[in-house]
């Protein structure tokens, strides 16, 4: 049964037209993620189905008495209210606190807040958690999310997702976070050119699907197109001689990539920044470090050592307020430590993508502040211009030539990014480079940072880009340490989930449940000091005793080849059901099935890896 339906809708804003004749219904249960390029219309889209638009032409129709809850990017919170009363209205205390459901989205959105603070005393970030807890308590049949992850860390992005997945409302949400569409979307919705395409699946099955689509396409243009050469030479010469069709199959995905290069080639990577970076990059030597000045703010590391290598990429995690962003600013050498020193490479050349972007003349045009600059740049083996990179990452055609005082806040956040990137950098620091980026910028970001080679530390919220462009991942989980993470963030937040990651502030403040000398925190799992190349670990608490028995070492290689044995099968199960995918590309059915046992083999992978990573640590290999 259809909540919603759109017959023949169309809208425009001036003179570009973001929805033309777009029919599309909205069933009950039915969980839509919405995608496209920024200003393509997915936010019109969303606001025309919760009726709080009205298209130029065309009919939406509702179900009579459908509760619709819609979450702009733009609030309509009472300066005047407290959160107490915009989220809970006149509910008694003991009616939810004894609320089970209403408990929890109060602690995972907006447990930090004090309920008798007055919305317009809040920040940004702070009043869209509060309007969207406010969405959620309340009973919905449609549940209508515009940009919903913004603001949130990664542990809140995964609550949300859990919570919406086992909603029986319906939702249709647009966001740029992969991980979350693909963890909430049973259905996706594509804005382009007017249009809306629709694809079975989350965004995994959408990605397949679209190359599906896309490859049909074009082996329909080569048919057209041999058909006119046949058509213009007959008309030339006469009748052609009979000839056979050209026959085409589908190519399985496993055999599409087969000669895809990886992502990141790692020796050229290593090559140039042994050239170009030396050995040093940083070294932190005893560092101590408070996020508010010397002995006064939160606790962000305490006598820490740790080295970042040349050819490095690393993500790094924690909770707001954990101090990743003071991590990168120490780097950066914005601030100073407290004791201790960092040591910087003699030859590392710097470029910082800090939350504050530094202010642009706005009177310059967009292509000119580029190539103040550089007009070229090498990434990998090939050289760009500026204006070609300028159009990976969005900026097309007249869009280069416009002043960069009528830029939006993701334009001037690409521009920024870009003349980092153009001042040929060695060591680079994003701090949450992916903000107001659409899908598509996302990736051609992905694909520009995999050609790029030096040093890359990263902090972002987007759990998708931050596995996907980063090798290691490396937590601050309250202890005043870094912690290397094998398992990257599923191991961060199942570490979360067990109270081993607090913030900084919270770290700071505790009596107990302080690290320990050895940086461990009481009941969790010992941290380690260092990435591979690094100096040597710091091991202390860890369960050594400066050598194995001849017997403890053999169980331990049986142990460490069983495991072996076990990550080989599973390798084994990973290539078949990947072929087995790619064989029911249009199957979406069977393609769900198969993907969830994918995501099974992976889940105990990774498992097993951490096990082979104990082990190999426990016998110094």
């Amino acid at each position: 049964m259809n909540l919603v339906n759109l017959e023949s809708v169309s809208h425009a804003y001036g003179p570009k037209p973001l929805l033309s004749d777009v029919s599309l219904g909205v069933e009950a249960g039915e969980r839509i993620g919405v995608v496209g390029r920024n200003g393509g219309g997915k936010t019109t889209l969303l606001s025309v189905i919760a009726g709080a638009v009205r298209p130029d032409s065309g009919r939406v129709t509702h179900n009579r008495g459908l509760r619709v809850g819609f979450l702009s990017q733009q609030d309509d919170l009472d300066p005047t209210a407290t959160i107490r009363q915009t989220v809970l209205g006149g509910l008694a205390e003991h009616e939810w606190a004894g609320d089970q459901r209403v408990r929890e989205i109060l602690s995972n959105l907006i447990g930090d807040l004090d309920l008798d603070s007055r919305a317009g005393d809040l920040s940004g970030g702070e009043r869209r958690r509060t309007a969207l807890s406010r969405l959620l308590i309340d009973d919905h049949d449609l549940i209508m999310l515009d940009e919903p992850t913004n603001h949130l860390d990664i542990e809140a992005i995964a609550w949300l997702a859990g919570h919406l997945a086992v909603q029986k409302s319906a939702l249709v949400v647009v966001t740029h976070d992969r991980w979350f569409l693909d963890a909430v979307s049973t259905r996706t919705w594509e804005v382009v050119d007017g249009r809306v395409e629709r694809y079975e699946g989350g965004y995994a099955a959408y990605v397949l699907a679209k190359a599906e689509r896309a490859r049909i396409a074009q082996v329909t243009e080569e048919r057209r197109q041999n058909l006119m050469r046949k058509e213009i030479a007959w008309l030339r010469r006469g009748p052609p001689a009979r000839t056979s069709k050209p026959k085409f199959r589908i190519e399985a995905a496993q055999a599409l990539i087969a000669n895809e290069p990886p992502a990141r080639e790692t020796v050229e990577l290593m090559r140039f920044a042994a050239a170009r970076l030396g050995k040093t990059v940083y070294d932190l030597e005893d560092v101590t470090l408070h996020a508010g000045g010397p002995d006064t703010g939160p606790l962000v590391l305490d006598h820490l050592t740790w080295q970042f290598g040349p050819g490095d990429r690393i993500g790094l995690i924690g909770v707001n307020g954990s101090g990743k962003s003071s991590v990168l600013r120490l780097l950066a050498d914005t601030i100073k430590p407290d004791s201790g020193r960092v040591v910087r490479g003699k030859t590392v050349r710097l470029a910082h993508l800090s939350q504050e972007l530094a202010e642009l003349d706005p009177t310059r045009r967009v292509l000119e502040t580029v190539e103040e600059v550089r007009k070229y740049l090498q990434l990998g083996k090939r050289e760009w211009t500026a204006s070609q990179l300028l159009e990976r990452l969005g900026f097309r055609g007249e869009a280069q030539w416009k002043m960069v005082g009528d830029l939006s806040g993701g334009e001037r956040r690409r521009l920024q990014l870009l003349r980092l990137l153009m001042d040929d950098p060695n060591v680079l620091l994003l701090d949450e480079p992916t903000n107001d980026l659409d899908i598509e910028t996302l990736n051609e970001l992905e694909d520009l940072l995999d050609g790029w080679p030096g040093t890359l530390i990263l902090v972002s919220h987007d759990r998708y880009f931050l596995e996907r462009v980063t090798d290691r991942s490396v937590a601050l989980l309250g202890d005043g340490k870094l912690s290397l993470l094998p398992g990257g963030v599923d191991e961060y937040l199942e570490r979360r989930a067990a109270g081993t990651a607090v913030t900084a502030r919270l770290a700071t403040a505790a009596t107990t449940g302080r690290p320990d000398a050895g940086g461990a925190v009481s009941g969790g799992p010992a941290t380690v000091g260092t990435v591979a190349g690094a100096a040597a670990p710091d091991t202390s608490g860890q369960v050594k005793d400066g050598g194995l028995s001849a017997k403890e070492e053999r169980e331990l290689r049986k142990e460490l080849s069983r495991l072996e044995r076990q990550l080989d099968k599973l390798g084994d199960q990973e290539s078949r059901l990947h072929a087995a995918m790619a064989e029911a590309a249009s199957d979406y059915a069977k393609l769900g099935s198969l993907d969830a046992q994918l995501r099974e083999i992976t889940a105990q992978k990774d498992t097993i890896e951490a096990e082979w990573l104990e082990v190999a640590d426990r016998l110094g290999d």
